[in-house]
């Protein structure tokens, strides 16, 4: 029996041109122009800000803004609602009066990539995936195998050979198919679309599918929430394939139409890469370097020479009036010792860039002391201890 869950989804669209796709269908990319598919939802009955709170305590609180029609197919591990917390040392020590910290750590399987997984394997699940795929550089490949696990579906992950050995056991230990690759993501990712052609396998790669960035964007929806309707006025995020960053910003603009939020101006929103492999920070600076000049990162999540969204990603950089800054591999490892010193959090290496990034903006006053500004840790620093030894 079909228990509906509200949604109010209506269509995808092609992220240029605009094309509709149909939502009931299995869809990857758009084909019109080779571009990422977008949800969207019709208007229709949605609760008010403060029935929210006698909800379920998962990203599952905002059912009607996101895309499943069957709650008999949600796939979920208690994925959500991570505490922000206030990172008063760091704040005093930057010299700014309001400094956060949402910690993305905290959701099943370490990462932030649990929200995105969850959500596409729950619509995979709906609409009659037996096989998954997905090259990662490592906490992707995890969350995959595991809501696979759950869902009963095969994975198989393709991954750098260099990941941190914690990354391929999880995979192994959720039963999933691994295949190690020697280079960055982008190698996998061409891997896996061979594989995906020979076998079939559903190719849940970063915004090659539409859903995973509706998962992620329960991030920007829990934001509004937790800091009680009033937003950041800057928004760190540590960008690679930049569906975090994405499914952020469009959670604002869909609580906007929501009449959630009030007219206050959105956060700037910074995508921090490190000198590794910056390939959003060179396009920021008109430079559009080949994806071999990039190398590893001991931020696994930054490694991403080639960010298929990279078009959307610029969008919102600039519709926000933020930026795109990088920072050292050495600055980011120290980043990860002294938040842990400082704050008692075990920070991600991806979530000590944007730290050491906050760092450069206040000193050369380019946020101001008064501004709230939010960091967002991707995943948790257990994860990542073999790359910073």
């Amino acid at each position: 029996m079909i228990q509906t869950t509200q949604s109010l989804i209506s269509h995808l669209s092609c992220a240029k041109c605009e094309t509709k796709y149909p939502h009931d269908q299995l869809q990857t990319f758009a084909t019109c122009c080779n571009q990422p598919l977008v949800a969207h939802y019709a208007r229709g009955p949605v609760p008010k800000p403060d029935d929210l709170a006698k909800r379920e305590t998962s990203m599952w609180r905002y059912t009607e803004m996101l895309p499943l029609l069957d709650q008999n197919n949600r796939v979920s591990l208690g994925e959500g609602m991570t505490p922000i917390i206030p990172l008063k040392k760091l704040a005093k020590e930057a010299n700014i009066e309001h400094l956060y910290l949402k910690d993305e750590g905290l959701n099943p399987t370490g990462s932030f990539k649990a929200r995105g997984l969850s959500m596409a394997i729950s619509k995979a699940k709906e609409l009659g995936v037996t096989e998954c795929i997905i090259p990662t550089a490592g906490n992707a490949g995890g969350a995959l195998s595991a809501y696979c696990a759950v869902a009963g579906i095969k994975a198989t992950i393709v991954m750098p050979r260099k990941t941190p050995l914690i990354f391929q056991q999880e995979c192994q230990f959720y039963g999933a198919k691994l295949i190690l690759v020697d280079g960055l993501i982008d190698e996998c990712g061409k891997l896996a679309h061979q594989i995906t052609q020979d076998s079939g396998a559903f190719n849940v790669s970063t915004l090659k599918e539409p859903y995973r960035l509706e998962g992620k964007k329960t991030m920007g929806y829990e934001i509004a929430e937790q800091m009680n309707w009033q937003l950041p006025d800057v928004i760190l995020y540590p960008t690679g394939g930049g569906t975090g960053l994405l499914g952020i910003w469009k959670a604002f603009q869909e609580m906007r139409t929501l009449g959630w939020l009030t007219d206050q101006p959105l956060p700037k929103m910074i995508a921090v890469q490190t000198a590794n492999c910056s390939p959003i920070v060179d396009l920021m600076n008109g430079i559009d370097s080949p994806p071999q000049s990039y190398t590893m990162s001991i931020a696994n999540g930054l490694s991403v020479p080639v960010a298929f969204g990279k078009d959307m990603i610029m969008q919102v950089l600039r519709a926000s009036n933020g930026g795109a800054m990088k920072v050292t591999e050495e600055e980011i490892k120290q980043g990860v010792y002294e938040i842990s010193a400082k704050e008692g959090i075990l920070i991600s290496p991806e979530g000590a860039a944007i730290w050491q990034a906050l760092r450069r903006l206040a000193k050369a006053q380019k946020v101001l002391p008064h501004e709230r500004i939010l960091l967002l840790n991707t995943g948790s620093g257990y994860k990542y201890l073999e790359n910073l030894n």
